[in-house]
């Protein structure tokens, strides 16, 4: 039984990716055409369909472009090695922990400083935006102080 045999279109729609997102692949040495018709056109088989379900597979998983070319560089050579593998996956998943911790500190920084907008209280990011453009802008601080008066 002959392979199945895929234009780049039909490959696209196989995988449900648009046909930009396959060029940029070939262009990121991601995937390749496994022939070329008789009119020049890409050409694929099944495994190319595999290789582009891996790869959206993987950037789901978050992995990066990079992180996948090393995963396919080690599946293209002559045996996978697991602790090669298990090394990539280690070091990003400790990237992503990372990005995890300094998203969080993001987070508080930004919760703490809603918390104290447009109430006097430093740093009063809203106040400093008003400043900036030329305004005064009355603060429930100011409010209090003008009182006091």
């Amino acid at each position: 039984m002959p392979e199945q045999q895929y234009s780049i279109g039909q490959l696209a729609k196989a995988a449900a990716v648009p046909t930009s997102t396959l060029r940029y692949y070939e262009r990121a040495k991601l995937i390749t055409p496994d022939f070329r018709t008789g009119g020049n056109y890409r050409g694929y088989g099944a495994r190319a369909l595999e290789r582009l379900k891996f790869i959206r597979a993987a950037q789901g998983a978050g992995l990066s472009l990079t992180d996948i070319g090393e995963l396919l560089a080690m599946a293209d050579g002559e045996s996978p090695a697991c602790d090669d593998v298990m090394g990539l996956m280690r070091r990003r998943l400790a990237e992503i922990r990372a990005r995890i911790e300094e998203l969080k500190q993001v987070e508080r920084v930004l919760s703490g400083t809603l918390d104290k907008c447009c109430k006097g209280a430093d740093p009063d990011i809203c106040a400093e935006i008003h400043r900036l453009s030329g305004v005064t802008l009355k603060t429930p601080a100011a409010n209090k102080s003008s009182a006091k008066a």
